[in-house]
């Protein structure tokens, strides 16, 4: 896990500890983010109406010259510079944001949230690790629900027995990879686990002397914990668990997020949709602009039905939906009210410097 993700996990966690609850932590910190990108969301909400206004000229000039490309671009960059105009201004934001959501998408969807944060109930929904459909296991009980094909991982630190002392909270490195099965996994027969004593962060000479290690052991798939004590077996650390398959269970609380989401993000493009309402367009482009809104949610919504997204990152998306419809509404009435200020300081100076004509007697 890189740093980055780190940062945004322990950050979580102080969200979490502070609201009391680790989905409204999701929520403080998605306006948090948000509300620090809020003058890139005025800069393209500005390129927007920037835009707007000087597509009728910008159309007239790709009509007048568009048998000669090479004049119509020529033209148009005079044009962008006597306008002090940027085209690329309102893509920038949305170049910005991308990091930022797969650096959280990263984080919500990283093993160390799952064992921090994954089974945290919010309102209505169960966990905030589910998927639409995952298979459910039961932590410590002693025996690990599996299916044929899951993946595992370590906790963070383990606790390590040498020979004349005992060391608690021993890093281990990459937890998502420390640990591998040996053989084949078979649901219902006991599995065979190894780490190799270099994923244990302690000195050569301490190496030689661990006897064993209690290590916990999570399956990616089931989300189940379970606390294995490993032998030392040579130059690796082995331990054994039985295990029982698992069912696979549907999520409605999930579907529900995957449904609220497309809901909001629809309101999201219509109050973007609003901004432009003036704008000139003809009625294939205004066609083809609202099959594009409509149908956007309804894909997105589609592809999280079949790539399993957490409720945690859903919760997000939502929450950040919310926000923009909130961000775009009032950016909106500020940019309004700032044009009906220049407009009024237009008036007043055309009166200032209109000429006095006398009346005849």
């Amino acid at each position: 896990m890189d740093f980055a993700t780190s940062f945004t996990i322990d950050f979580l966690k102080i969200l979490g500890s502070i609201a009391g609850n680790y989905g409204v932590g999701i929520i403080i910190l998605t306006i948090i983010i948000r509300a620090l990108m809020w003058p890139l969301g005025v800069s393209q909400q500005r390129s927007m109406r920037t835009m707007q206004k000087l597509q009728p000229k910008m159309k007239a000039i790709q009509e007048r010259y568009k048998n000669d490309p090479q004049t119509m671009q020529r033209k148009m960059m005079d044009f962008y510079k006597e306008h002090k105009f940027n085209p690329m201004a309102g893509c920038f934001p949305l170049l910005v944001q991308m990091p930022i959501f797969i650096l959280l998408y990263s984080a919500l969807m990283s093993p160390q949230f799952i064992q921090l944060a994954g089974d945290s109930q919010f309102l209505f929904i169960k966990r905030l690790d589910s998927t639409l459909k995952t298979s459910a296991g039961i932590s410590q009980d002693g025996t690990l629900g599996v299916s044929k094909y899951d993946t595992f991982m370590t906790g963070k630190v383990a606790k390590v027995y040498l020979k004349d002392e005992v060391l608690d909270n021993v890093k281990i490195s990459k937890p998502n990879k420390a640990v591998e099965v040996q053989g084949e996994l078979v649901p219902g027969e006991p599995v065979d686990f190894k780490v190799s004593l270099d994923n244990l962060g302690l000195k050569f000479s301490q190496l030689d002397q661990i006897e064993k290690a209690e290590i916990s052991v999570t399956d990616l798939q089931t989300k189940e914990t379970e606390n294995l004590t490993f032998v030392r077996n040579g130059g690796i650390l082995t331990a054994t668990i039985p295990t029982k398959e698992v069912k696979t269970a549907f999520h409605f609380d999930v579907l529900v997020l995957i449904v609220l989401f497309g809901i909001t993000m629809l309101l999201s493009q219509k109050a973007m949709m609003a901004m432009t309402k003036n704008q000139e367009m003809d009625e294939a482009q205004k066609a083809m602009q609202k099959s594009m809104n409509t149908f956007m949610p309804i894909m997105l919504m589609f592809t999280f039905v079949i790539i399993p997204i957490p409720a945690g990152v859903l919760l997000y998306l939502i929450s950040s939906n919310v926000f923009q419809v909130v961000q775009t509404v009032m950016i909106n009435k500020q940019l309004e009210l700032e044009d009906a200020k220049k407009s009024e300081e237009v008036d007043d100076d055309d009166l200032k410097n209109a000429k006095k004509i006398q009346a005849k007697e």
